[in-house]
């Protein structure tokens, strides 16, 4: 199979010629590699491949009919544990680890019938909005490489965006599902909290702020992939109730009149830049046509912004100094710089003096944004906003003052920079980042976020398969593009 007809397609639609005999998972495979070696040397997306595993255990064989059978795919280099393979954090603390066993997410994935090649790139411990780790250096941006893929799936979002993998895993504790999408100009969907296991090594991860999810070029892809991983593990502490039906069903089903609420400007009072906000005044104008009720809204998030970012802080460093101390612990390796970039460092070491009141005092921060957030879902069925209120930043000058800024600095720095995302994690409800439009000056994608209450991934996605049949995307292809290399 040529690369140019290998990006044509999505990963449902390359699964279907797989059924129908017309190509074969290993032809799909040849196509997917000679892909990220014709654009990974300028995105620097990927920072390993590997020979696929020709036989699966038998607890994690390939489902008969499995909508993405056959499928390349590629997992991010942290949260999800594939047997024999390298997980390392995107840190030098944790260079050369080797997982034991698979993590519930790649026995689901195995089961998917998805062919896992490779994983991609992640900054240090995901603890930043823009993938530049000293380990496996920066990851670039397909539409404009002096820019940043975003954070944390940064890896991830370039190397769909690319035209290397359709689909790729992602993980989001503040946004790194989303922002990523927005910079790449992919869907990025956050599924609510408990909706895909994160065992069985951990309970939860940052106290249930991380999920799992992917980005991808078409929302039917997304809705496909979590039918695949969704559900409970035995000893889950999260339950969210089974959808009605399948989310891939969802896409192509009829939202209704929605009662949008739209948030131009963030809290804390960061402002939205003119083309961020010129593209939402698009957005809500587009919702508009398609039938539904907007408004303009004020969401009250039931504390201070400081307040929130103080109590971010603490939760944040005290769950990184536990995973610092483990692996330095398990490697044998100094807690220090030459093994920790300086905003890891600072969160460590700011982590340390976190008390415990203090961190049972942030986890009831966390309640009272999910019951202020739910009063608004009460009352609206979803929440838009910018993904993200500027364009994506340029390499090298993310972290230019990370050095002089001690663990809570770089946190009231990262949700300064994506401060429209984070509280979704916070209260666990699903949210996404839809490329709806894009900036007239530079070309560059510009990501929509649309949330909604608890559980309700199925609104979400009937209101993207609608969005993606008024406004395409998929024409849009950035500047490294696979499909623009000859393949054979």
């Amino acid at each position: 199979m040529r690369i140019s007809e290998y990006v044509s397609f999505d990963a449902v639609g390359l699964a279907e010629l797989v059924t129908e005999g017309e190509v074969t998972p290993a032809e799909l495979e040849a196509a997917a590699r000679e892909a990220a070696q014709a654009v990974d040397p300028q995105i620097n997306a990927i920072v390993e491949t590997w020979p696929t595993d020709d036989e699966p255990g038998p607890d994690s064989a390939p489902s008969a009919g499995s909508p993405l059978a056959g499928v390349p795919f590629l997992i991010k280099d942290m949260a999800v544990a594939m047997a024999g393979k390298r997980m390392e954090l995107g840190s030098r603390l944790a260079a050369g680890n080797v997982s034991g066993a698979d993590s519930s997410l790649m026995l689901r994935l195995r089961r998917a019938g998805l062919v896992t090649f490779g994983r991609t790139a992640t900054p240090e411990m995901g603890y930043s909005n823009t993938t530049e780790p000293v380990l496996y250096g920066a990851t670039r941006n397909p539409w404009d490489p002096a820019r940043s893929a975003g954070g944390s799936s940064g890896g991830a979002g370039a190397a769909v965006a690319a035209g290397v993998v359709p689909i790729a895993h992602a993980t989001d504790a503040a946004g790194s599902i989303r922002v990523p999408a927005a910079h790449n100009g992919l869907f990025g969907l956050k599924p609510t909290r408990g909706r895909v296991s994160v065992g069985p090594y951990f309970d939860e991860l940052f106290n249930g702020l991380v999920v799992h999810g992917s980005v991808s070029r078409t929302v039917r892809d997304s809705a496909t992939l979590l039918d695949q991983i969704r559900g409970p593990e035995p000893g889950d502490p999260y339950f969210a109730q089974e959808p009605s039906r399948p989310y891939a069903e969802e896409v192509s089903r009829d939202p209704g009149s929605l009662r949008i609420g739209v948030l131009t400007q963030a809290w804390g009072g960061r402002r939205t830049i003119t083309p961020v906000a010129d593209a939402l005044s698009r957005t809500a104008r587009l919702l508009e046509s398609l039938g539904h009720r907007v408004e303009e809204v004020e969401v009250d998030l039931g504390v201070d912004w400081e307040e929130f970012v103080l109590a971010s802080a603490r939760q944040w460093t005290a769950n990184l100094t536990a995973s610092v101390d483990e692996l330095a612990a398990a490697f044998d390796r100094p807690i220090d710089s030459s093994t920790l970039e300086p905003p890891t460092l600072a969160g460590y070491h700011y982590g340390q003096r976190v008390t415990g009141a203090q961190f049972v005092t942030a986890l009831e921060v966390r309640n009272r944004i999910a019951r202020s957030l739910a009063r608004y879902f009460g009352a609206h069925d979803i929440l838009l906003t910018p993904t993200v209120p500027e364009l994506p930043v340029f390499l090298g000058t993310h972290a230019a003052d990370a050095e002089t800024l001690d663990g809570l600095g770089w946190l009231r720095y990262l949700l300064d920079l994506s401060p429209f995302t984070v509280v979704f994690n916070v209260a666990g409800t699903p949210a996404m980042s839809v490329p709806v439009t894009a900036d007239a000056e530079t070309g560059l994608p510009i990501g929509m976020q649309f949330a909604a209450g608890y559980g309700l991934e199925g609104r979400l996605f009937r209101l993207a398969g609608q969005l993606e049949q008024a406004s395409p995307w998929a024409g849009r292809t950035p500047a490294v593009w696979a499909g623009n290399h000859t393949g054979h």
